[in-house]
């Protein structure tokens, strides 16, 4: 819940300029719902490879919902991705893995690219029940999902105990986990889509710490939050990342 909506004009003003015609990775911002038109404007004008996502979505095409927003009201700005199962919506909103999986379907029934987050907490991580936490999370996060869709699906990795903590996970941390889901996936569908399926590492990236991340092998990209919101800080995470 941040960038009002000239707050967001200014921001992608900013990082559009920077980042120009790059293109060695996939860069997707994600602003809150009532900047999605002013983003997705300035991206349609500016051609820029930058997609756009949303923070979230409501598992039904229309009806009696008040606030919430359907998955096909996204496709009209033009969003490509959507955040599904962030940890701060698991926590404050009480989202369980069974409402979390409608919401994948639902996008990819609209043909957006959901962005899973999955994840422990810390007495969690502390009790060595990270695993049995996580396998979980994805068997019903993806529970009836075709094993062609799988592609389409993103998976991101929040060590909710390193989120907006300070408690960075090591990078040796980041690919034990990043391996397990992988190894999970195979388990789930198969080793083929195992290896197409991209798993993102979110918990307190900077710009010290990304490349490192990235070198690991399992780690596939980064979901950047709190550094994010500065524009500098993000430009710097995506221009000196090799991916």
């Amino acid at each position: 819940m941040n960038k009002t909506v000239s707050e967001a004009k200014a921001f992608m003003q900013v990082l559009l300029k920077e980042l120009g015609e790059y293109s060695a990775s996939d860069v997707v911002v994600c602003p809150p719902f009532t900047a999605l038109q002013s983003v997705s404007d300035l991206l349609n004008q500016s051609a820029s490879p930058v997609r756009l996502g949303a923070q979230n979505l409501f598992p039904a095409s229309h009806g009696a919902y008040t606030g919430e927003i359907s998955p096909w009201m996204l496709r009209e700005f033009f969003c490509h991705y959507v955040i599904v199962g962030h940890s701060e919506r698991r926590i404050h909103l009480g989202e369980t893995d069974t409402f979390i999986n409608k919401k994948v379907k639902a996008a990819l029934s609209a043909s957006l690219h959901p962005i899973l987050c999955i994840g422990e907490n810390f007495d969690e991580r502390q009790q060595g029940l990270w695993k049995e936490k996580i396998s979980t999370q994805l068997q019903l996060g993806l529970k009836e999902v075709e094993e062609q869709k799988l592609v389409d699906c993103i998976i991101a990795y929040e060590p909710i105990w390193a989120i907006g903590t300070g408690k960075n996970a090591t990078p040796e941390q980041a690919q034990e986990v990043h391996h397990f889901i992988r190894e999970e996936i195979t388990r789930l569908f198969s080793f083929q889509s195992a290896q197409k399926v991209r798993i993102l590492y979110g918990g307190s990236v900077t710009a010290e710490n990304a490349q490192d991340l990235l070198l690991c092998p399992d780690v596939d990209g980064l979901l950047i939050g709190g550094a994010s919101l500065d524009v500098r800080s993000f430009c710097s995470i995506i221009l000196n990342s090799k991916f």
